[in-house]
């Protein structure tokens, strides 16, 4: 045997051993998390992406063969291909589309609350009903950071939501309330966007 197969295989050794012991850190670590209970989960930051993992999670849901609702406050003007998806496949999961779009389009705020409490009532409607396993409330940030809904009157009633049930709540600028509530935040930051170099929002990518 080589010099460099010996080095080689000391190497192979360690890195063995190394992972014997992570292995019996890592179970000993998983065996002291006894919770189980739906999870309050929170999107925001700058960065993209933040609806998207909130779609993919939903996927994931119903490969469990969970019943998942998504409700969408701001972005139900546009055509996505998320809508035309879900659209076509009624079956995977409910998909209502509430917003009017984004307040520079509305341009009537009057409009825009009455939208965000429809929206709301249809959120809290999800989330009561027994038979769904996880709720999207897509952008539902968004209606919060213009003060379109009340957010004391969203705190109050997550609070108090079934907790088998799991609800995520996406959008940039999430209030410090709910972070404070939710059990995972996550912020996407935004290291680089071509919308900055002139590029068009790209489908399939953007939309």
């Amino acid at each position: 045997m080589t010099d460099e197969s010996v080095a080689e295989d000391d190497s192979h050794t360690r890195h063995n051993e190394r992972m014997k012991k992570l292995k019996v850190a890592r179970d000993k670590i998983q065996a002291r998390k006894t919770i189980e209970r739906g999870l309050l989960i929170v999107h925001t930051g700058n960065g993209k992406g933040k609806s998207s993992s909130a779609f993919g999670m939903a996927i994931r849901s119903v490969g469990w063969g969970m019943k998942v609702g998504i409700l969408q406050y701001v972005k139900g003007s546009w055509d996505t291909g998320e809508k035309a998806f879900f659209a076509a496949n009624p079956d995977l999961l409910t998909f209502d589309v509430m917003g009017n779009g984004f307040t520079w389009d509305t341009q009537d705020r009057a409009r825009d609350i009455a939208a965000a409490r429809a929206a709301w009532e249809r959120s809290k409607a999800l989330i009561l009903d027994p038979t769904y396993d996880f709720v999207i409330l897509d952008e539902l940030n968004i209606v919060l950071r213009d003060d379109t809904l009340p957010i004391a009157e969203i705190v109050e009633f997550l609070k108090a939501r079934p907790l088998e049930k799991h609800v995520c709540i996406t959008g940039r600028n999430a209030k410090p309330e709910l972070i404070e509530i939710a059990d995972l935040v996550t912020e996407f930051q935004e290291v680089k966007h071509p919308f900055k170099a002139g590029f068009k929002a790209q489908k399939g990518v953007e939309f």
